[in-house]
């Protein structure tokens, strides 16, 4: 795990910056990783123009009442990760935000497994976006939940 702070950076910052130059300052621990990452047990590892991946594994507090990885935290690692993607795509000066997103759960994560959620954007246009993303294990590459997603994109000028 990241030894760079959580917190968030200031309106004023993320306005001034485009979405791919955020993600950056984001994975190279110029700007804050926000709080959910630690709170969810994930790190960006890799930044690039339509694409982000993350890594880490969950936590026991990611647990459902029968002991398993809560669903909830597949849908929050692959919305993020999808979120994170698309932010690649947005302009200085805008915004996005998730308006729905689909989570296909295709085996149990045991706790404490690492994971790596890499995600691609297939459209960026002015007012939208979609991304897809999957979620694999890092030593065993099995693919244990995939997801889509449609974001906006808002000018905020």
């Amino acid at each position: 795990m990241s030894d760079i702070p959580h917190g968030h950076a200031t309106r004023e910052t993320l306005l001034s910056m485009s979405g791919l130059a955020f993600m950056e300052a984001v994975h190279d621990g110029t700007l804050p990783r926000p709080p959910m990452a630690g709170l969810m047990g994930f790190a960006v590892t890799e930044v690039s123009d339509g694409s982000v991946s993350f890594e880490g594994a969950p936590p026991a507090e990611a647990t459902n009442p029968m002991g398993g990885v809560h669903g909830g935290w597949y849908g929050a690692i692959l919305d993020s990760v999808m979120g994170c993607a698309v932010m690649t795509k947005v302009p200085k000066g805008s915004v996005y935000t998730t308006l729905e997103y689909k989570v296909n759960l295709t085996r149990a994560i045991p706790v404490g497994l690492a994971v790596r959620a890499t995600a691609q954007v297939q459209h960026a246009g002015r007012s939208t976006a979609t991304a897809v993303a999957e979620l694999r294990g890092v030593a065993d590459g099995k693919l244990y939940a995939s997801g889509s997603t449609t974001c906006i994109i808002m000018a905020m000028g």
